[in-house]
């Protein structure tokens, strides 16, 4: 029922754009395992072998310490539709700063929401699909626009304090690479 795809098809591609939420991972070899859920229209294909997705703040920033340490990167698509799938692109991951040259020649691909941190990049090394038979139905009924507006009301500015006191190190203490002269710093202890 699983199968490797040596590029990503059409079909494959078309597949990717029809769903409404992926799911990230990233580890390294002596931290937790870290899953997370992406929504909102977050996603943008660079080319035949790179993805990246905007990245927004949230109370922690593991993906970006994941791939500064160990590189490693997964994207998991499920259809919760009638027809069943899951696809997963396994590759090596970047974190390119929203202000970086490299940032600016992909931001205008984005709408570039309220509490936009930086994009995540993955660099697709290979490509598996399986049968997804055992995945329910969902209904897709609307986004959530609790984020966008909870960065919206912060503005920029405690945004910052907010990235210095939750973003800077992962759940297990690695550097998360966010330019701290940027942020104030807090001491949470």
């Amino acid at each position: 029922m699983a199968k490797f795809h040596d590029v990503l098809s059409q079909e494959l591609k078309s597949f990717i754009e029809e769903q409404k939420i992926f799911f990230v991972a990233s580890a390294t070899a002596e931290s937790r395992v870290n899953v997370s859920p992406k929504g909102t229209d977050c996603l943008r294909r660079i080319d035949d072998q790179t993805y990246a997705y905007l990245d927004l703040t949230g109370s922690g920033n593991e993906t970006s310490a994941h791939i500064y340490a160990d590189g490693r990167l997964t994207l998991m698509f499920c259809s919760f539709g009638e027809k069943p799938q899951i696809l997963r692109l396994f590759g090596r991951g970047e974190i390119v700063p929203l202000v970086s040259e490299r940032g600016e020649q992909i931001a205008p691909q984005f709408n570039l929401l309220p509490g936009a941190r930086q994009f995540v990049m993955i660099h697709v090394e290979s490509i598996l699909t399986s049968c997804g038979f055992s995945i329910p139905h969902f209904e897709y009924t609307g986004e959530r626009e609790l984020l966008n507006e909870w960065a919206g009301k912060q503005g920029e500015e405690r945004l910052k304090k907010y990235r210095g006191q939750k973003n800077l190190k992962s759940i297990d203490g690695l550097p998360t690479h966010l330019d701290s002269n940027q942020y104030e710093v807090v001491d949470a202890s």
